[in-house]
Order: C-alpha cells, then sequence, then structure tokens
C-alpha cells in the first residue's frame, strides 16, 4: 500500500468518534435551517407540522444516504478520505445540484403527465395521507441515486488526484481538517441546499384569488372596483318614499321663495 501523506486524515476517521460527533452536530445545525425557513414564510402560507415535517423528511432521507456514500468512497482508496469527501461534496453542491433539479423537474412532469396526484411533490391529500408521503420519498430517493452515480461517475475523469493533494495540503492539523471538512463547509452548502431544494418540492401556495360570498366567487380586483364605484355613487340605500318627500319639500320650499309677497291694506 503506498504510505499516507504526513497530514490530513487517517483512515477510518471520517467514522471515528470525532467525526461522528461533527456529523451529529452537522445534523442539527442544517436541518435547523430548514425550521427557520418554515417560520420566515409568511403565516397565511405557513405549513402545518405535518406537512413541513413530510416535505423535510425527503431531503433528510436523500441528505444521509448522500453522506453515507460520501464517507464510503472517501475510504475506498489508499488517499486523504477528508480531501476526498470535500471533492465529492463540492460536486454534490454544484453539478449535483443542477441534476437534482433537472431530476425533479423531469418526475414531476411525468407525474402530472400520468395523472399521479399523491406522488407530485408537497401533494399529501386532504387529510394527508403517509402512502403518498412514502410514495414520493422513494421517488427523491431515485433522483438522489441518479445524481450521486453520475459524480460518481465524473470523479473516475483522470485529474482529481492532483486536486486532491492541493486540496487540504496547507492544514497540517489532521483534526482542524477533520472540522473543516465534516463541519463548517458542509453546514454552509447544505444551509443553501436545504433552502433551495425544500422550495422546489414544497407544494405551491397560489395567492388566493377568489373570495367566496354567497356561494359566488369574487376576485379581489373586481372587488375592490366595485367598492370604488359604491364609495364615488350617490347612496342608492336609502329609502325610497323618505327620498320623494325631501325632495317635495324641497320644492314646496322653491315654489314659497319664488311666490310673491302681498300686503292687505285697508
Amino acid at each position: 500500500a503506498a504510505p499516507r501523506p504526513a497530514h490530513g486524515c487517517g483512515s477510518g476517521a471520517l467514522l471515528g468518534r470525532f467525526g461522528v460527533l461533527l456529523q451529529a452536530l452537522l445534523a442539527l445545525c442544517a436541518f435547523s435551517t430548514l425550521m427557520l425557513k418554515r417560520f420566515k414564510e409568511p403565516k397565511a402560507e405557513r405549513r402545518p407540522w405535518r406537512i413541513w415535517f413530510y416535505d423535510t423528511s425527503k431531503q433528510a432521507i436523500g441528505a444521509l444516504f448522500i453522506h453515507f456514500a460520501n464517507v464510503f468512497l472517501s475510504d475506498l482508496t489508499e488517499e486523504d478520505p477528508c480531501s476526498l469527501y470535500l471533492i465529492n461534496f463540492i460536486l454534490d453542491a454544484t453539478l449535483g445540484m443542477l441534476l437534482i433539479w433537472l431530476g425533479v423537474k423531469v418526475v414531476s412532469w411525468i407525474v402530472q403527465h400520468k395523472k399521479y396526484t399523491y406522488l407530485v411533490f408537497g401533494e399529501y391529500g386532504d387529510p394527508p395521507q403517509a402512502a403518498a408521503w412514502i410514495g414520493q420519498c422513494i421517488l427523491y430517493l431515485l433522483i438522489m441515486v441518479f445524481e450521486k452515480t453520475v459524480i460518481s461517475l465524473v470523479l473516475l475523469i483522470p485529474g482529481w488526484t492532483k486536486l486532491q493533494q492541493i486540496l487540504l495540503g496547507y492544514i497540517p492539523n489532521p483534526q482542524l481538517e477533520l472540522v473543516l471538512v465534516m463541519f463548517v463547509v458542509p453546514f454552509i452548502v447544505n444551509a443553501i441546499m436545504f433552502w433551495v431544494v425544500d422550495s422546489l418540492i414544497m407544494r405551491k401556495y397560489k395567492q388566493k384569488d377568489t373570495l367566496d360570498i354567497n356561494g359566488s366567487t369574487e376576485t379581489p380586483r373586481a372587488r375592490r372596483t366595485e367598492e370604488s364605484q359604491v364609495l364615488l355613487s350617490p347612496d342608492m340605500d336609502f329609502d325610497q318614499s323618505e327620498s320623494d318627500q325631501d325632495v317635495s319639500g324641497l320644492w314646496g320650499t322653491n315654489q314659497k321663495m319664488k311666490q310673491p309677497s302681498y300686503q292687505v291694506v285697508i
């Protein structure tokens, strides 16, 4: 076996006690961004906790698959596993993100074309059905398998070894390298990826353009137009008899003002 360099992680460092602790901390911090995203949603469109769990758990399953696949691939060679894990992670966050977006779009188009309602990402029925969530998890996991397969084929291209040698070669401390590779960089990138992917697979809540009033639908624009017309037009809701009395009263007053006054002198 080729000798390992003096710097870098040793074999099995990613699954050591310190590495597992960093991974657990990473998972906690990264998925807290999804909770923050839920609270940033408008109150009228904020997902219930059950729907939020259904949406985010798909990402959790996909992220765990990608993570353990990267850990497994990083220990296959005699190279520095931290550097190889970082290369895998960078490719997942760049080219892999594009593949995930493409996979979600293609799967969504096929599902809508075949009219599989419960397999539309973010749609779980009313009330929400666990079967729909399971089906969507399987579809999303298949997208992750497709993405990781393409990334693994890209890594077979010659030239990655040189990049791997210089990527973290300036860090002599293996513990510091492990912190950067397993926590700092993944946390920043995963927070962005989770936010973007959650927006892709969540239900798109459209603005409610119609309001049901006494069984009829009325758009907000039409309602505002009608209100403005009512405000600008004379009040037509008062009693007709009262209006006739007021008009006759005004007419009588005008007649009295027009009639000449006479004084009788005896």
